[in-house]
């Protein structure tokens, strides 16, 4: 019986879990908080829950060596030290998160040790990359071009469950989600590089009508450019990657982070109430009639949107919030996550859509289209844990049975990988809808 380790236990790892124990592989699940683990093996005579903290490395070291397979679903920060130890053991390693350049950087190292690390195996980054690549490598084999690319994907609660004025649940790592809203954007539009700092992420967002969802925003992800090369597409006028919102989203995100909510700059807030919070971040002299001082510092109304929820989320009150040195950052998720974690018996959603206008070498043009939806539950496995978890696991799998030759450091863009996992996906109710032939009028504007 071949041995898989799996590093943490966030709220994405159930369903890898799962899959690997249902398959027949011996899996062990090392995390800071045993609990999760325990939960997750449910007494499963081939898994084993393991206490075991990133600090640990003597203790990672004989895991890896003791393993098969390494999959790291840690914080990204820490993929680099486990993907060294694996390369040490000759051990395959998975991820789902983006490859930086200091993982970009062992690709000599892991080849020479004949193993493949296998990154952005995931929903975004993962099913993204392959259900883009399955269509872009069609176009291509017809002898057509790829003229635009929109790939938008975001994990949301269900419409029904938008009962904040955010219209947003955690229903991933939370931590995460808010720490995105400090990203930098890039992308190519129509031939035009367009370059935004973080401050202005969220300010001009455009819509998207998404079948069964209704009208959704969507705002940069990250810097869209690496993908032209990525995809293989250079004919490309337009490569843009965006994250779905539902709408209010972007107008409280704007307004947080020019109050310098979300900053990681470090304060002393001791006996500071959350109003005084405000106060600090906008030079106000005190904290009285706060909203209107922030309205003021925004150039807003008063009776704005983004303070509705900026209010409702408690950052105006007079509160005390117990904190000594801290960062807005901190602060300010820790209000989010308390009030607006997905409900137990609520259901969270995936939406993904790719967008393409291709062109052939007879003049006809054609748009196709892309897409996903996909519901869950927390009481049974939420859709992002779905998505995320389940490609990773066929990934996996995939590996250990020796049907994947590639070595080196990898994302999921090649045949050999996309087009079993996507199939496998298919039969675990995991689908992208796509059509083609659609006029040039389907195209987003």
């Amino acid at each position: 019986m071949k041995k898989v380790l799996i590093l943490g236990a966030g709220m994405v790892v159930k369903p890898i879990v799962n899959y690997l124990l249902d398959h027949g592989y011996g899996v062990t699940v090392a995390t800071r908080t045993k609990s999760k683990a325990d939960a997750m093996i449910a007494g499963h005579k081939n898994g084993v829950a393991l206490a075991w903290t990133v600090e640990d490395e003597v203790t990672l070291d004989k895991l890896v060596q003791d393993h098969d397979l390494t999959v790291s679903l840690l914080p990204y920060a820490h993929h680099v030290m486990v993907a060294k130890k694996c390369i040490g053991h000759r051990k395959n390693m998975v991820t789902t998160s983006y490859v930086k350049p200091a993982m970009q950087a062992l690709d000599a190292e892991a080849k020479k040790a004949d193993i493949i690390i296998l990154n952005e195996l995931g929903l975004d980054p993962g099913i993204d990359h392959m259900s883009a690549m399955r269509i872009i490598d069609n176009v291509h084999n017809r002898g057509g071009q790829i003229e635009e690319f929109y790939s938008l994907c975001g994990a949301l609660p269900a419409p029904e469950a938008c009962t904040n004025p955010f219209n947003y649940k955690f229903s991933w790592s939370p931590k995460g989600v808010v720490m995105a809203g400090n990203n930098d954007g890039q992308f190519l539009k129509q031939g035009k590089i367009t370059s935004l700092e973080t401050i202005d992420l969220f300010k001009n967002p455009f819509a998207v009508e998404f079948p069964k969802v209704g009208v959704l925003e969507v705002y940069p992800n990250r810097d869209s450019l690496p993908y032209i090369e990525l995809y293989n597409i250079p004919e490309t006028k337009t490569m843009f990657r965006g994250t779905f919102r539902y709408k209010g989203w972007c107008e409280t995100l704007d307004a947080m982070k020019r109050l310098k909510l979300i900053s990681n700059d470090r304060y002393d807030f001791t006996g500071k109430t959350y109003a005084d919070f405000i106060a600090m971040m906008i030079g106000a002299a005190d904290s009285t009639d706060i909203r209107v001082k922030a309205a003021a510092f925004l150039g807003i109304p008063a009776t704005s949107y983004a303070l509705d929820a900026i209010e409702w989320l408690g950052l105006f009150d007079n509160k005390l919030m117990n904190r000594t040195e801290d960062t807005p950052f901190e602060i300010t998720s820790d209000m989010m996550i308390a009030k607006m974690v997905l409900g137990q018996n609520e259901r969270d959603m995936v939406v993904m859509q790719h967008t393409f206008l291709a062109s052939y070498p007879d003049g006809t043009k054609e748009v196709i289209k892309s897409r996903m939806l996909d519901f869950g539950t927390l009481a049974t496995d939420t859709a992002i844990a779905r998505t995320v978890a389940l490609p990773a696991a066929v990934g996996v799998e995939m590996i250990l049975e020796g049907k994947i030759h590639a070595r080196g450091v990898h994302i999921p863009v090649v045949p050999e990988v996309y087009d079993p996992i996507l199939n496998r996906l298919e039969d675990m109710n995991i689908r992208m809808i796509e059509e083609f032939g659609l006029p040039e009028s389907e195209m987003i504007k």
